[in-house]
């Protein structure tokens, strides 16, 4: 019997949605697969310098880097130079060896995660069969949010081990950021956890053969989406580097190669989010729009890491286009929207997730169609709470019985809060009984000599 076109294509689309198969791996696959990733990540991240560059100066109308190499694409590398040539300063109490040691853990951190991130099917490398992806275990997804939280003891540690304040400041934040809106990214996640069954990445990438997680679970996204800008510090959320309070945070008292080591890793983690955005939500590395169903071979072979690359790059595109929109967030805007605003909606939604599988487990219902209208009608409840208008708390009936507020109690100046009233200033009622005085002065030199007022 001769398999027809449309037996060749179902075969290729059952085949292309199978986990990861780790059976004819060896150590030196293994150890090509990491040092391609390093390799990888390193010219996306000359690359994505490029693209902000010229993408922000096409936003802000001018040119952007276009002298060094054609269109500007060795701006980054002469950047880099510059680093690798610079003098290397130390502040006097610093801590040297943590000192040291901060941009070392925050750049490998940022290097792991790539480790479990499926790029493509099983492929013939070397006459062995192996996955584009360098291992994957039962845990994949809590292996990708430990190596982030960890991450941050690098910046922790830096503005702790320089003794200065600013990059303790920023640290600080950091440590604050990272706490608040990692809260909801898991949440947002757990509910990944829960429709695909696994928490396996190559596992979630082949359970979502018929929709996108991002389509069936669009509350989830939307909170990772957010979450996600703020886990890497970047606008509007960038407040532990935000230039007009901090200067730099805790990169100020970097410089060389040190410092070109914490800028890696900032990129390096825009990368990283992005990749865990497409695997849990856009379907990893399954060519979009159901071109499988039109070309049997688009999710076979190489072509997969083509299109996981795409995807990729369509939320750093985002995260560019923030930057040259947004603007900076208030910290404690900030902190709002994560404790009252994100880790709540995403607990709620958590449980709805939870309820329709078990009444799917129960009932054997369909999970995507409970799951679906749940989520329209969620977006609809979320979007008329947006349109409400804000009540504002009323006013103090009588401003004068208001009580007294001392700006200078504890010896520093601190602004009134609503409903508090500030003393007389000493120098206005100077200044009134000055002019009061002044004022019959004027009226009688104003009087001609010898007439009448």
């Amino acid at each position: 019997m001769i398999p027809t076109v449309a037996t060749l294509s179902a075969v290729a689309i059952a085949s292309a949605y199978q986990p990861a198969d780790f059976s004819q791996e060896t150590w030196w696959l293994s150890a090509l697969k990491a040092v391609f990733i390093i390799v990888y990540l390193i010219l996306s991240v000359l690359m994505a310098l490029w693209v902000e560059r010229r993408g922000l100066g096409r936003m802000q109308t001018r040119p952007g880097p276009n002298v060094h190499g054609p269109f500007g694409l060795l701006q980054a590398i002469a950047d880099a130079v510059k680093l690798l040539t610079k003098e290397d300063i130390w502040t006097r109490k610093s801590d040297k060896f943590i000192y040291i040691l901060a941009p070392t853990i925050a750049a490998f951190c940022a290097f792991m995660i790539y480790a479990v991130i499926p790029m493509g099917p099983n492929v013939n490398l070397f006459g062995y069969s192996s996955p584009l992806q360098m291992m994957d275990m039962p845990a994949s997804t809590l292996y990708i949010l430990a190596i982030s939280a960890l991450g941050i003891y690098g910046i922790v540690l830096a503005g702790w081990s320089t003794s200065s304040t600013f990059p303790l400041l920023g640290s600080v934040r950091s440590a604050a950021q990272v706490i608040s809106y990692e809260l909801s990214m898991s949440l947002a996640i757990v509910t990944v956890f829960l429709m695909s069954g696994s928490m396996s990445t190559s596992e979630i990438v082949a359970a979502q053969d018929k929709v996108w997680w991002a389509f069936a679970l669009a509350p989830s996204f939307v909170i990772y989406i957010i979450s996600m800008v703020g886990e890497v510090n970047r606008l509007p959320f960038d407040l532990p580097e935000a230039e007009g309070e901090l200067v730099a945070g805790h990169m100020i008292e970097y410089s060389s190669m040190k410092f070109a080591w914490f800028f890696l890793a900032e990129y390096i983690n825009m990368f990283n989010v992005s990749a865990v955005a497409t695997t849990l939500f856009f379907g990893g590395w399954h060519v979009p729009f159901g071109i499988e169903y039109i070309w049997a071979g688009a999710n076979s072979g190489w072509w997969p890491m083509l299109w996981f690359t795409m995807k990729v790059w369509f939320f750093m595109f985002l995260m560019i286009w923030t930057r040259g929109t947004l603007l900076r967030f208030r910290y404690d805007q900030f902190m709002k929207l994560g404790w009252k605003v994100l880790i709540p909606v995403s607990l709620a939604w958590l449980v709805i997730v939870a309820l329709m599988q078990a009444i799917r487990s129960f009932w054997g219902l369909n999970t995507y169609a409970l799951v679906g209208g749940i989520t329209v009608l969620f977006l609809i409840v979320v979007v008329v709470l947006m349109l409400l208008p804000n009540v504002e708390e009323p006013a103090a009936e009588d401003p004068e019985e208001a009580e007294v507020f001392d700006a200078f109690a504890g010896g520093y100046p601190v602004p009134p809060l609503p409903g508090q009233k500030l003393p007389a200033s000493p120098r206005a009622a100077r200044r009134a009984q000055a002019a009061a005085t002044s004022q019959p002065e004027a009226i009688t030199a104003s009087t001609p000599e010898g007439g009448n007022a």
